[in-house]
């Protein structure tokens, strides 16, 4: 049987034209969207970005100097970056909504499923039709395609976050991108909530 298996894994190894890194970005905060990366590279191609990290170990300059070079065209990268907006997030729940994003940026790729290996941060799930996905703890730090997923989805949303703040003020979005940080909150206690506001994660606040 272990024997079965090995020749199962070399099999798919051998088949296997892309990988499919999948990370989302916004699962806490108090206001704006929850966002979904999907990245996607030959094997070759992703042995030249190891020197990546994932996006919570970059300042926010480093971020935007790394997704400059992922936007190259040379880069070798394909990558998707999908929103759900608070409002579907009050309306459904964080992990459907999740799941709904992370279902968009694959779409808009549109990777053969039978040659592709997803690989996922946390407890993120594909589609079933990927049947070659592998769900890995803290996969952001562990996997580059992951790393690379991490970083166009933190940059995608905080710049949707930095536009916002030009709208809405009041609330520090340019700093806190939406995060329950404590001028946040005390915005939020005297202005009350913007649209913007995710309303299941602010209850007490109001």
């Amino acid at each position: 049987m272990g024997h079965f298996f090995c020749i199962l894994k070399r099999m798919k190894k051998s088949t296997t034209k892309f990988f499919i890194g999948i990370d989302e970005v916004g699962r806490g905060p108090l206001a704006g969207p929850v966002a979904v990366g999907v990245a996607m590279a030959t094997p070759a191609t992703i042995k030249k970005w190891r020197k990546i990290k994932e996006s919570k170990q970059l300042s926010v300059k480093q971020r935007e100097e790394w997704y400059v070079k992922i936007c190259a065209p040379q880069s070798g990268i394909r990558f998707a970056v999908s929103f759900v907006s608070a409002a579907m997030i009050d309306r459904n729940g964080i992990n459907p909504s999740i799941r709904t994003a992370l279902a968009r940026g694959l779409q808009k790729l549109d990777p053969d499923s039978k040659h592709s290996r997803v690989l996922l941060d946390g407890g993120l799930r594909a589609p079933l039709q990927f049947i070659d996905q592998e769900t890995i703890i803290r996969g952001d730090t562990r996997e580059t395609i992951i790393a690379i997923a991490s970083v166009v989805a933190k940059v995608k949303r905080d710049r949707y976050m930095w536009k916002l703040a030009k709208k809405e003020p009041r609330y520090g979005f340019a700093s806190n991108v939406g995060y329950g940080t404590t001028e946040h909150v005390t915005a939020i206690k005297k202005y009350g909530l913007s649209d913007q506001h995710r309303r299941s994660y602010t209850k007490n606040f109001v």
